[in-house]
Parts: C-alpha cells; structure tokens; sequence
C-alpha cells in the first residue's frame, strides 16, 4: 500500500474510527489524541499487513489498543478528586437516553455493540478487532442487548 491509498483509506474509516475512540475514551480532546497516535502508528507499520482489504480491521485494532493505552496512561496521573470533577463536567443533558445508556454499559459490553450496530462490522470482523473467541462475542452482543433492554425500560413507555 502506497502513500496515497493508505490516505484514502485513512479518510474512508475517520469517522468510524472516532465513533469508536468516543464509545472507548468519551472524552473528544482524547479521542483526537488516539486517532492521531492510530494514524501515525499503522503509517509506520504498513507493512505488517498482510493484506489491504483488512485494513479497516487492522487499523481499528490499533486505535482499541491506542484508546486503552490512554486510559492506563490517565489513570496513572489523576487522583480520585479530578477524576470524579471532570466525569460530572463532561455529563451532558443534551444527549438521547439510549447514548447514555449505551455508554453506561461496560466496555466488554458497549464496544462491541458499537462495533456490530454503528459500525457495522460482522460477528467475525468483531472477533478479529477484540481477539476474542466467535462464542463470546456473540454472548457479549446478546448480554448488551438485555442490558441496554433493562435500562431503557420505562423511558420508553415500556413496562416489565
């Protein structure tokens, strides 16, 4: 893959891959963050993929890895006092019941739920981005489905 093709395809999965950074990170300043440190680290590594109509798997994997790398980062050098301050600064009203349900889900349950309904990736692209078995993320899928079912129950004027 040359220069101008690894661009294109940057541009292609921009806006999947910051959907993916919110869902993981939530924080738009660190999503940037993980994105730009994505990009530059699938650009210097092109040449480990094998083949390119995986790319949007491969660099999607790299940006879950970056997103992670932040949040070990962050949690080395906020105290518990800072931490709590920003989350009720960054809680906002404008935003629908079922974006803050689903990001009231935990990740294991929220990213691939993300990957499989906005995304649009398959159980098996899913497996290969999370390196995990095709059981579990199917079992991850339909456990986030019953969750985010539990949570939204009586916004919707549904009942039990």
């Amino acid at each position: 893959m040359n220069k101008e093709q690894f661009t294109t395809e940057v541009l292609k999965t921009e806006k999947s891959l910051y959907h993916i950074a919110k869902s993981i990170l939530g924080n738009d300043e660190d999503c940037a963050d993980a994105m730009q440190n994505a990009i530059l680290n699938s650009f210097e590594k092109i040449h480990t993929l094998r083949n390119d109509k995986y790319f949007k798997t491969w660099i999607t994997r790299i940006l879950i890895n970056e997103c992670y790398h932040i949040i070990r980062l962050k949690k080395e050098q906020i105290s518990y006092e800072d931490y709590f301050e920003v989350q009720v600064q960054t809680e906002r009203e404008d935003y629908s019941e079922v974006f803050e349900a689903v990001m009231g889900l935990d990740a294991n349950y929220r990213i691939p739920l993300i990957l499989f309904y906005v995304e649009g990736y398959s159980v098996k692209e899913i497996c290969q981005i999370l390196n995990l078995s095709q059981s579990t993320a199917k079992t991850r899928l339909c456990r986030s489905r019953k969750l985010l079912k539990e949570k939204l129950m009586g916004v919707y004027g549904y009942e039990k």
